[in-house]
């Protein structure tokens, strides 16, 4: 496979556009993804998270354990995912300690939390969508979420979105 060569023009654009997938409500992938996310914003790119499955849990409008969703197992899978309070550590979770270790250990090291990553996000306007067949299987709709969420894409329009700069799966 040959890599285009990047001209001044389009190399410019590739790099003031940052695109992150959001598939994981793992408490240390989320931070991941809101820190590169907010990084990039405060030095100028463009930034677009895409949240499918279980990443749409860190832009649910309810935090905590809730029966949000429709019917039955919509709402049963809404309880497990529990939002950014309840988010696990993806190794080593200790039955839910491991995310309260990490929020002690980021303020004694004066680093911002999933918390204030999140809110530093909302404050530089990232643009955050919700995947579509995500929410039809979860059984979640545009009002389950924080209302900064752009809005409500399915794949090929995120990936049109995306064209031109990079694009990371996290």
């Amino acid at each position: 496979m040959e890599i285009p060569e990047l001209t001044s023009e389009n190399q410019s654009k590739a790099q003031k556009k940052l695109s992150l997938i959001s598939f994981s409500g793992d408490f240390d992938k989320l931070v991941a993804t809101f820190t590169l996310a907010t990084g990039a914003a405060a030095v100028g790119y463009e930034v677009n998270i895409f949240f499918t499955f279980w990443g749409l849990d860190a832009i649910k409008k309810k935090q905590g354990r809730a029966f949000v969703g429709k019917g039955f197992l919509g709402k049963l899978f809404g309880f497990f995912m529990g939002g950014l309070r309840s988010a696990p550590v993806s190794r080593l979770n200790f039955l839910g300690l491991s995310p309260k270790i990490f929020r002690y250990l980021m303020r004694k090291k004066n680093v911002a939390t999933l918390e204030e990553l999140v809110e530093a996000a909302k404050a530089l306007e990232i643009n955050l969508y919700a995947c579509e067949m995500a929410m039809h299987i979860l059984g979640l709709e545009k009002s389950d979420f924080i209302h900064e969420v752009k809005g409500v894409l399915g794949v090929a329009t995120f990936l049109e979105l995306s064209e031109g700069g990079r694009t990371i799966f996290i």
